[in-house]
Parts: structure tokens; sequence; C-alpha cells
């Protein structure tokens, strides 16, 4: 007996001293010890205050890239199997509804020909549709499956893309989740706890980092119209205006370039700020192979020409190639080290694979979430004061054992929080004030079976035996039943529901160790004392 409780002694000082170590680590002073627990008890926006966000992904931009990559290689396969054609285009989708119905039309496709062009984009081009517009004119239409996943796919590389740049400034509690779970939703909910001044983080988050490099068809020019009377009114065929915004060395210019981007944001391997001539900031990229070897074959048949180096949509440069060049540029124009560094950390994070529009945009203020702890703070004293003055005038000596239980209860539940690096939120703390009702209930049901035991004339030591044997289905079964509706919460809840879940099952776990196992050890630590137990405070 006696070495039975020493080792139920250990297993809960040890798991007690873990916890305490969550919390706090190992500080040195008091300040350290404040400081741990800021560091390891993470709050959430509602708590902190901070900025939440709510953006749009403009999933039609990823249809028009999928589509001029495929234009591309239609194009070099179309060539390589002597296959002429007189021009190969795509539809313009405007709005997210129409970004499945887009469309590569293939014109002058001469008629002895037309097998061979069929069995290339059935062999090669399966996620399009092969259709009929004239006797040589012929449309590719994108399957509706690989639309789907187009679309899944744009959203999870735009959570990831701007989850890694959040990281990057070192802003890890953040949070970057879809809102909504069709999935035609193309919203996106960010919230970024703690930012003081996040102007510099809005402002990374808006630069969607859209990268493209065009050929240049002409100019510069001073505005649209005079490109425009350039070519009669009419811009040739497969070209677009881009404007390059003015600067402090740089009037503003407008240049034509071809519609279609020789290489894009996609296919960037690094980024990195450095000092170019005369110690000016620029940002140096890196090209991965596959795109090295397009973009070396461009420059070897365009050397003299311009290149256009497009960034959201707007010119930051138009250098001229000198030579062959194969897997690496750079980006002129910042105005210091900071701008150089953020647009490689969008570039290195990844770019956005459509562009962002803000839909919503709130600040909350810090003292918000301090009214909130407080009043949480204020709110779970009185209601744990309240809990223990009862259940010590009802239940006497036992009601100090449903107290210590209680206390070890939330420690457990706060440093399991710690461990998991989760975001304690405002209904996390409500999820926590509920916890403190049913850790009580657990040991109500556990006293209330002692004493039908003890009035059915059983003996003290066997009536704790069987009031916590009988009670502790009956608590496993309503805990379950509680996690079953955390499951159904978490998954189809928001993030602060999803946090008062997280919080409910860890507090619920932790109850089910310290209402058995640990009162359990308590009443039988109390009555290892004495050699006959006559009576029991209960």
């Amino acid at each position: 007996m006696q070495k039975n409780l020493r080792t139920k002694a250990i297993i809960i000082l040890v798991t007690v001293l873990l916890c305490v170590y969550g919390i706090f680590g190992l500080p040195k002073s008091k300040d350290d010890l404040i400081a741990n627990w800021k560091k390891n008890i993470r709050l959430g926006l509602d708590l902190r205050g901070g900025s939440h966000l709510v953006l749009q992904v403009q999933v039609q931009d990823a249809f028009k890239a999928e589509a001029d990559t495929d234009i591309e290689r239609l194009k070099e396969d179309l060539n390589r199997q002597n296959i002429a054609f007189g021009s190969i285009d795509r539809s313009e989708p405007a709005s997210l509804a129409e970004a499945d119905a887009i469309q590569i039309t293939v014109k002058g496709v001469p008629i002895d020909k037309v097998s061979a062009f069929r069995s290339l984009i059935n062999e090669k081009y399966d996620a399009w549709i092969f259709g009929s517009l004239a006797s040589s004119d012929y449309k590719l239409s994108l399957k509706p499956t690989k639309a789907l996943e187009l679309r899944r796919d744009t959203l999870a590389r735009s959570m990831q893309t701007i989850e890694s740049r959040i990281n990057g400034l070192g802003l890890a509690e953040s949070t970057v989740q879809q809102r909504g779970r069709s999935d035609a939703e193309s919203e996106l909910l960010v919230q970024l706890p703690g930012v003081d001044d996040p102007a510099r983080v809005k402002q990374i988050l808006g630069t969607a980092a859209l990268l493209e490099l065009y050929e240049v068809k002409d100019g510069p020019f001073a505005n649209q119209e005079q490109a425009r009377l350039n070519f009669g009114s009419v811009l040739p065929l497969n070209s677009k205006l881009v404007r390059q915004p003015a600067r402090t060395e740089q009037a503003e210019a407008w240049y034509v370039v071809a519609r279609t981007p020789v290489i894009t944001g996609r296919d960037l391997r690094n980024a990195r700020p450095q000092q170019g001539e005369f110690g000016k900031w620029e940002t140096a990229f890196t090209l991965n192979q596959d795109a090295a070897k397009r973009f070396e074959r461009f420059t070897e048949t365009h050397v003299g020409k311009r290149l256009a180096i497009v960034l959201d949509n707007q010119i930051r440069s138009a250098p001229t190639i000198q030579n062959k060049i194969s897997d690496s540029g750079r980006i002129t124009g910042a105005n210091d080290q900071v701008e150089a560094s953020d647009l490689a950390l969008v570039l290195r994070a990844g770019s956005l694979p459509a562009s962002v529009v803000y839909l919503e945009e709130r600040t909350v203020g810090p003292s918000l979430g301090a009214d909130s702890i407080r009043q949480g703070v204020v709110s779970g004293i009185v209601g744990l004061i309240a809990v223990v003055f009862v259940m010590l005038v009802y239940y006497k000596r036992s009601g100090i054992n449903a107290t210590v239980a209680l206390v070890l209860n939330a420690v457990i539940l706060i440093a399991a929080l710690a461990y998991f690096e989760a975001v304690l939120t405002l209904p996390g703390i409500a999820g926590i004030i509920l916890l403190i009702g049913m850790a009580v209930d657990s040991n109500v049901l556990i006293f209330e079976r002692i004493r039908e035991e003890l009035r059915g004339g059983k003996g003290v030591l066997a009536a704790i035996d069987a009031g916590f044997s009988k009670a502790f289905l009956t608590i496993i079964d309503t805990h379950v039943t509680t996690v079953v509706s955390c499951a159904f919460l978490f998954i189809f809840g928001t993030g602060p529901v999803k946090g008062f879940a997280v919080t409910l099952v860890i507090g619920l776990i932790a109850n089910v160790f310290t209402s058995v196992f640990i009162s359990r050890f308590i009443f039988d630590w109390e009555n290892s004392r004495s050699t006959q137990v006559a009576s029991l405070s209960i």
C-alpha cells in the first residue's frame, strides 16, 4: 500500500513540476518569471489587441497564369511537331465567377494537321477539353475537375505564402485561415495579435508580389494616349500596356509589352537583397531549372531588346538584354535596405498565385483585450471562491480534496496550452470558467456515491473504493459526450470557437486525471495514516 502511494505521489509531483516548467520555465528573477509567463501563454487577438484582416483571393489570376503557361508549352510543342497555326490566345475572365470558364483559342490549324493536333492535346494536355470552332479554329476548355483543383490549390498556396511572410517577420502567433467551408470560397481571415504598428505587415500582405518578366514591344511613352496613337489607336495583337510609376529619378512611363510573360514568380527559386552599382539596394532573384532554360532561350534570341520586370502589374525596371542570361536577375529601384529586404522576403516566401483585395480591415486595441482579461480573471476568481466555499461547507474536509484537484486541473490546463503553443482567446477563458463547474461536478458524483455506500452500511475504505469505481464510468461517459461536441465545434467552427473547443477538451482530459487519480490519492494518503478508519468527513 505504501509503495503504491509513493509511486502515485512521484507521478503527481513530476506532473506538477512539468506543468510549472511549461508555464514559467526556469526563471532567475521575478522579471524572468513574468517574461516567461508572457512568452509561454500566447494571447489571441481579442485579448492582446492587433489587426484583423479579411482578404479575397482573385483566383481568376491563377487561371490566367495556368492558361498562359500551357499556351507557351503548346507553341513549343506545335513548332517541334511542325504543326502550323495562325494564333493562340485565351479568354479574359474578369471575375471570380468567370474563372472556371477560361478557354484557349487556337486558330489557323491546317486541315491535314488536325489529327496530329488533336493527338497532341489528348496526350500532353489532359487538363483541357478539345472542341471545334470552325474548320481551322479550335478551343480548349478547362475540365471542371481541374478547375476545382486549381481553385483549391490557389487558396492553399495563398494561405501558405501569407503565413510564410508573417512568420518571416517574427509574428508566429498569427493565424491565417479560410473563411467559409465551400470549395468556391475565396476569402481568407488573417489575424495579427500584438501588432502595435501593423503598417509594414499590411504593406507586405498587400503586396501580391506577382513577379512577371515581359518582352517589351515598344516604349517608353509619356502616357497611354501617346502609346495608342503610335499604333494607330489599336495595340498590336497579343500585347498590352503596362505603367511604370514615377520615381525620384524618372517620370511616369508606359510600355507596350507582350501579353504572355516569359517568366513568372512561380519560377523563382530564391531571392535576396544586395547592393548594386553606386551602393544602391536591389533585390536579386534566382530561377528554377526549367525556367532557367526557357529564360536562356528567350534572352539568347532577344539580345539588344528590352525586358520589362513587372511587379504587381507595375513595371519596376525595363533593362536592355546585353547577353544571354540563364538563371538569375535583379530588381532595381529600392529606396533602402528595408524595402529591398521586404521584397526579397515576399518573393522568397513564395509569390502569391493570385492577387488579393481587402474586404475588411479592423484594429483591436490592447486596452479592450486588457479589459477582457481582467473581467475574465475576476469572473474566474469569483466563481472559484464560490465553488470552494460551497464544497467546504457541504462536504467538510473532503471539500479540501476537491479544491486541490480543482487547482491542479487549472495548472495542467494552462501548462498544456503553453506546451502545445495554443493561443488563448476570450472564448478560451470562457471554456476555463466552464471547466470549473465541470471539474467540481466530477467530484460531486464521486462524493455522493461514497455517501450512498456509507449509508448502505459499508466501511470507509470500502465505500471510497466503491464510490470511485462506480462513478468512474459515469464520468467517462459525460466527458466523452462533451468531447464529441467539441470535435464538431472544432471542425465546423471559426478560430475563436476552435479555441473554445481545444481549451475544453484539454480541461476535460485533465479533469479525469485530477478527479479520479489525484482525488483518490488524497483519500488513500489520509486514510493510510490510521490503522482503523472509523469515519470520513464528507
